[in-house]
């Protein structure tokens, strides 16, 4: 049995016809084809697959899961041999889930290392590069030595993008919450002209949804609505 065969079986065992139906409904994507099986399970199977990283990346792409399953495994990898893989699995994604579940821990510990990386993402008009680039940044960079670095790469990107406009926006929206006083000169004259309207507002509305700010910095916020 190949491993791909081996793959499939496991999967089709623990899908849930339901959830499928549910799952594909989220991901606006008529295109992915989708067995239904929950993120928890698919996390456990790529464990096994850790030690068969290289046959694993050779497999078809013919299902969600196993694209899943591929970048799951990778992520889990040290970042020797995680860094040999990141181009190809950043090329797979294709829908805001597997973009935002693609965090490979190992990145916290070479944040510098990495940016290269995040700077040849978001400079490539493609939704979910540019998506996985701002996620990266939530996931791993927001502390004080990297909010330019932050400001600089959200002002770069293609906003017209969903998945982008969506994901600056939560990205500011927690250095609202972690950097306020920082974060709010983005919103306002110091660095006025950074995000599109669009995308100021949602930034704002996502930060507002948070219980770490206070009712006096939200109403402030608010009042900064285009």
């Amino acid at each position: 049995m190949t491993l791909y065969q081996e793959l499939l079986d496991e999967l089709n065992a623990v899908a849930d016809e339901a959830y499928r139906d549910f799952h594909k409904r989220l991901l606006k994507n008529d295109e992915i084809k989708v067995l239904g099986v929950r993120v928890p399970v698919l996390r456990k199977i790529a464990k096994k697959y850790i030690n068969a990283v290289d046959e694993l990346m050779r497999v078809p792409d013919e299902y969600y899961e196993v694209t899943f399953v591929k970048l799951t495994a990778v992520s889990l990898l040290k970042w020797e041999n995680f860094i040999k893989y990141v181009d190809e699995c950043v090329s797979l994604i294709d829908n805001w889930a597997t973009c935002d579940c693609f965090v490979p821990k190992c990145i916290a510990k070479h944040n510098d290392e990495f940016l290269p990386y995040i700077f040849k993402y978001a400079a490539c008009d493609k939704e979910f590069y540019q998506r996985f680039a701002l996620t990266t940044l939530l996931h791993f960079y927001i502390e004080e030595k990297y909010l330019c670095t932050i400001t600089d790469t959200v002002g770069s990107v293609n906003a017209a993008h969903y998945y982008v406009h969506m994901a600056a926006a939560w990205l500011v929206a927690e250095m609202l919450v972690k950097y306020y006083d920082y974060a709010k000169n983005l919103l306002t004259d110091g660095l006025n002209g950074v995000l599109d309207a669009k995308t100021h507002n949602k930034a704002i509305q996502k930060a507002c949804e948070s219980f770490r700010l206070s009712d006096e910095q939200k109403t402030y916020l608010k009042g900064l609505k285009k």
